[in-house]
């Protein structure tokens, strides 16, 4: 069965990401979780050098360059097929990723930053555009939108025409609607409630909720005990037309996907 769906494993070569800070910030770690995920099936390994949870401090270009490049040397060297997605929003990070081998490039400002949309035409790589209200250090105080899933459609639609009106292939781009940046727990619940919505714009859509705080809100649970929360989540927005998942838990989302794929194309079969 050709799967219709991609799970994106996170890879966070950081000190303090929320979810896994510190433990795959040396290589040998890092590797060891890439070889597990991509025992499980993974199809793109998102590596990022800076964490983006709330109240994150910025992290400069250099330092993470000197994070991310080395790992994705190593997985390009290891595994020359498997798609590598750089997770950054600063144009010389993603210059110097897609270098050392990454093709895709996973940004939280929607390629906003100074050179983030040329480098991305040049290099004609994919890109993840999502939506985020406000930056690290401010977007979970207090947010407010008048209609939240309109709003994150008319963002994301300025950023595509931005990247069209620079030369960008549209099959190159792929949505998030940036579930936890900016947003409250009823925010998340209705932009994940509206994923069918999101996928009338004609693009692929990625979702990433894995190990979240709306899970702390919704179930009263640490992080490391989000993972039924998570794949409930990904299933729904499997149902609604999600394309991508990008995750903590790389085999069990597999298990998960793998499994509601074959009973909607059971489904569609019986209905012929």
């Amino acid at each position: 069965m050709t799967r219709d769906f991609k799970v994106m494993g996170v890879l966070n070569v950081t000190p303090d990401s929320f979810s896994d800070g510190g433990k795959f910030n040396q290589l040998d770690a890092a590797m060891q979780q890439v070889q597990s995920m991509v025992d499980a099936t993974v199809d793109v390994i998102d590596v990022g050098g800076e964490s983006t949870r709330p109240g994150a401090e910025v992290v400069n270009v250099d330092e993470e360059i000197k994070r991310v490049v080395p790992i994705i040397k190593a997985i390009k060297e290891k595994y020359p097929e498997l798609m590598i997605s750089i997770d950054t929003s600063k144009a010389e990070v993603m210059e110097a990723a897609i270098m050392a081998g990454a093709g895709m490039i996973n940004d939280v400002n929607a390629l906003e930053a100074d050179g983030a949309i040329e480098v991305a035409v040049k290099h004609d790589v994919m890109v993840c555009l999502m939506h985020k209200k406000g930056t690290p250090e401010n977007m979970q105080d207090n947010p407010e939108y008048d209609d939240v899933v309109q709003q994150v459609l008319d963002y994301l639609d300025e950023r595509v025409e931005a990247c069209l009106a620079y030369g960008m292939n549209a099959d190159n781009i792929i949505l998030d609607p940036g579930i936890g940046f900016g947003k409250t727990l009823s925010h998340n619940l209705k932009l994940i409630q509206n994923t069918s919505t999101m996928k009338q714009m004609g693009l692929p859509v990625l979702l990433g909720v894995s190990r979240k705080s709306m899970f702390a809100d919704l179930l009263n649970r640490p992080v490391q005990e989000r993972l039924a929360g998570s794949l409930a989540v990904a299933q729904f927005a499997y149902l609604q037309g999600a394309d991508y998942f990008r995750v903590h838990d790389v085999a069990e989302t597999v298990d998960v996907l793998t499994v509601s794929q074959r009973l909607v194309d059971m489904q569609t079969e019986d209905s012929l």
